[in-house]
């Protein structure tokens, strides 16, 4: 069980994954959570930074699609400038959100990663549906209060990954 929750990389942010790395791993499509992954929780829109990082993306041939828990119109607002697809009320950690995601844009689960700042959702969400993961480091320290029970439970978790995996531990990029 404990392995649902075990993440395939620990990067420090989404900006340190390199479009090199991915495409060595047969990825071409990232699949991001919204919330502390690509903006701040408490934030409505990208920044500049953001708008650089996926331009980057694309250029080097990945796509960039958002995969959130959160409503359409919070979604829609937050990539409105950003002009990448999303998926919303994705029910992670269930597999419904990137399930359809898949299904949508046609994509094999051997293709994708998903990127989250949370094991309890991204990462189990991921392996749930055999799919590569990446956490990620949260953008900012604060949190929503449901979030905060998660990290919580997500803090125990990994000291049990920790435990069982010694060598689990964040890096400059994937692999």
């Amino acid at each position: 069980m404990l392995d649902a929750f075990k993440p395939t990389w620990m990067v420090e942010s989404l900006y340190h994954i390199s479009p090199e790395r991915l495409k060595k791993n047969g990825i071409d499509t990232i699949l991001t959570d919204l919330d502390n992954t690509l903006i701040p929780w408490n934030n409505s829109i990208g920044t500049a930074q953001i708008v650089e990082w996926i331009t980057f993306m694309k250029e080097n041939g990945i796509s960039v699609i958002v995969v959130s828990n959160n409503n359409p119109k919070r979604v829609s607002i937050a990539v409105e400038d950003l002009n990448i697809p999303f998926v919303a009320h994705a029910l992670k950690p269930l597999n419904r959100g990137i399930k359809q995601t898949l299904k949508r844009f046609n994509l094999k689960p051997s293709q994708v990663v998903m990127v989250g700042d949370q094991l309890m959702t991204d990462v189990w969400a991921a392996n749930n549906c055999h799919v590569k993961s990446i956490w990620v480091k949260p953008l900012v320290k604060t949190d929503m209060l449901p979030t905060r029970v998660n990290r919580f439970l997500e803090s125990l978790v990994f000291k049990m990954l920790k435990k069982k995996y010694p060598d689990m531990n964040w890096k400059e990029d994937i692999d």
